[in-house]
């Protein structure tokens, strides 16, 4: 398979879509004795920085989604994080963020990658918003095909 998958561009699309101050896709890679994940791609970014984060599953962000399975979300970052805990999520603190979703990115039965959206003003992440961050991560990502469940 030599297809060359461009994330960048279908992030770019769906932060078009979705209207997030940032969109990025953090993938997991196989370590030596357990899986990291990184932050790979992102559209609306402020720096690089993002790409130099790597998580262990159920650390950051992107960690508790991979882990989990499940969707998460902080509607208001000053108000659902204690100051003192920003560091847990460097995601937040590089990209200086005030709210957040992230929803899992499934291939094959498998959390393969953790699809994030997020705000730098007033504007708040909400239920309906991360359930439209699911509905298109079902659909696929690049080679990630969305598939939670595998029909015999």
């Amino acid at each position: 398979m030599n297809n060359k998958v461009d994330y960048q561009l279908e992030l770019d699309q769906i932060r078009a879509i979705c209207g997030y101050d940032l969109m990025a896709l953090a993938l997991v890679e196989p370590a030596e004795y357990h899986y990291v994940i990184k932050w790979k791609y992102a559209s609306g970014n402020l720096n690089e920085r993002f790409r130099g984060i790597v998580l262990q599953s159920g650390r950051g962000v992107a960690g508790m989604v991979f882990k989990t399975g499940k969707p998460f979300m902080f509607s208001s970052v000053h108000d659902d994080v204690p100051q003192d805990a920003l560091f847990n999520y460097p995601i937040i603190r590089t990209e200086q963020l005030t709210s957040i979703g992230a929803v899992p990115v499934w291939n094959d039965t498998r959390v393969a990658g953790v699809l994030l959206g997020g705000f730098r003003d007033e504007q708040r992440v909400t239920r309906q918003s991360v359930q439209q961050l699911l509905e298109l991560t079902r659909r696929g990502i690049g080679e990630l095909n969305g598939k939670e469940f595998l029909l015999n």
